[in-house]
């Protein structure tokens, strides 16, 4: 615990902007995996290819950031990649 009040402020104060930045992350990372299934949805190969880029590449960001868990950034990539193979092998 801190010692003094201005410490125990500046700490609630990093927090509270971490939080806000996870927040973020997290909210983009959410939005992005909507737009892909969204995409697999209407059988949009080539988009939901692209965005399933995008979202990897958000994913690996959050998880290297500590921001998600290592192993649920891996299980979500590993479940959205097997829905686009699907679509892939249905269009072939």
């Amino acid at each position: 615990m801190a010692q003094k009040k201005d410490s125990a402020a500046k700490r609630h104060r990093q927090s509270e902007e971490r939080r806000l930045r996870n927040k973020s992350v997290k909210s983009s990372l959410r939005t992005s995996v909507k737009k892909f299934v969204q995409l697999v949805q209407k059988k949009e190969q080539d988009n939901a290819e692209a965005a399933l880029k995008e979202m990897i590449k958000k994913i690996d960001t959050a998880a290297r950031k500590g921001i998600v868990k290592r192993n649920a950034a891996a299980r979500k990539k590993s479940r959205m990649q097997k829905r686009f193979n699907i679509l892939k092998a249905a269009n072939a």
